[in-house]
């Protein structure tokens, strides 16, 4: 979906694919035909974005042969589809039956997550709509917090670095301008916008953030004075992922607790946060096993859908997400133009009806959101 800022900016709304579990080709395809096409129909919208998760087997494929990757750019068009933005943070294997911290390898002092990254950006530029003025790569907060030493440190700056340098070179090569947004998340390196002023290398054409505001909320930031943070550190927001995390309000009430449990599952990690409570924990059973005192308000990295508040008596952060879009989009100026959706919770949401209809109703449902939320802060959809 397409909207106009006030100042002009066509500002591109888009879907995660990481939702889908393909890590082939056809699979990546077989996507567009069984989920994003009823989908855009049902939104009665002429172009549906999708912001693109590509496995880095898929991604070999498509560097190494340019009729496959024609191949992908015509089933796009053919589906009513557009590609601006691309999720680059899980490498591979993120429907595994465990994932936890495997998603965070290759981390950014590895080759392979620098291969798999430009990788990515040269795909791109053969996927994106004539008129969009850049694209973006959302990736990982350079690792996982620990272990972490001065030289690896130093390793993370100088591939930042490089990065900038060969995004640069693309965009003189192929006249199409990639950015790369790295992604602050509880339990990481870059946990907040704090720490990303402090291993982020501002100041860099091609290198930003993608403000993920689930995770914004699990920090407890507020989000105006996350992105001033951000502006004064010269990181701009390339990209936000449009999320909300589980909220619960008295997390020592046995009534809350029983229902917490039933968010506790074996595939994603579940990084638990407590008000004004210093140190946090890296998983929700972790959390309910007594790792935090339980005093005050717990937020917990559990992507809930956007238009669908959980059962009381817990509730999602969807007030920090309408903060973060009126801060980004509600004033005179654009300060993001690339909005990903990105609940790829689906498959493990207590209660959840599983299936085709389900996952699509659900989309449409998030989708319908966003599109009021931003015609509410004065934007214009365009077909």
């Amino acid at each position: 979906m397409r909207f106009r800022h006030r100042d002009g900016t066509l500002v591109h709304v888009a879907y995660c694919t990481n939702v889908h579990p393909a890590e082939d080709l056809d699979g990546v395809i077989a996507q567009f035909t069984r989920y994003a096409r009823p989908i855009r129909d049902r939104l009665g919208v002429d172009r549906l974005g999708v912001g693109l998760w590509l496995a880095r087997s898929v991604a070999d494929m498509l560097t190494a042969d340019p009729g496959e990757l024609l191949r992908l750019r015509r089933a796009v068009d053919k589906a009513g589809l557009e590609v601006v933005t691309m999720n680059g943070f899980p490498y591979q294997g993120f429907h595994s039956e465990v994932v936890k911290h495997d998603v965070y390898h290759p981390d950014w002092t590895r080759p392979e997550r620098m291969r798999y990254t430009l990788d990515l950006a040269r795909i791109l530029t053969r996927l994106l709509p004539e008129d969009a003025e850049h694209g973006s790569i959302s990736t990982l907060p350079v690792a996982w917090r620990e272990p972490w030493s001065p030289a690896q440190e130093e390793l993370a700056r100088r591939r930042q670095d490089r990065l900038d340098r060969e995004l640069f070179a693309l965009a003189s090569a192929t006249g199409r301008d990639i950015r790369v947004a790295f992604e602050p998340e509880p339990g990481c390196l870059v946990e907040s916008t704090v720490q990303a002023g402090e291993h982020l290398l501002g100041g860099r054409r091609h290198l930003g953030v993608c403000l993920d505001a689930c995770h914004l909320a699990v920090g407890f930031e507020d989000p105006a004075a996350a992105v001033e943070r951000l502006t004064a550190a010269g990181l701009p927001v390339v990209k936000v992922q449009a999320s909300c995390a589980l909220q619960a309000d008295r997390p020592a009430d046995p009534r809350t607790r029983e229902a917490l449990r039933e968010f506790v599952e074996p595939r994603f990690l579940h990084q638990t946060r407590e008000r004004d409570v210093a140190v946090g924990v890296d998983d929700l059973d972790v959390a309910l096993e007594g790792e935090l005192p339980g005093e005050r308000e717990w937020r917990i990295h559990y992507h809930v859908p956007l238009h669908a508040a959980p059962a009381e008596p817990l509730r999602s952060t969807r007030p920090v997400l309408s903060d973060v879009l009126e801060t980004l989009l509600g004033g005179e100026r654009a300060l993001t133009d690339h909005v990903e959706v990105e609940t790829y919770t689906w498959e493990v949401l207590p209660g959840h009806t599983r299936g085709k209809g389900a996952l699509i109703d659900g989309i449409v449902g998030e989708l319908t959101w966003m599109r009021e939320e931003l015609i509410r802060l004065g934007l214009k959809e365009e077909n």
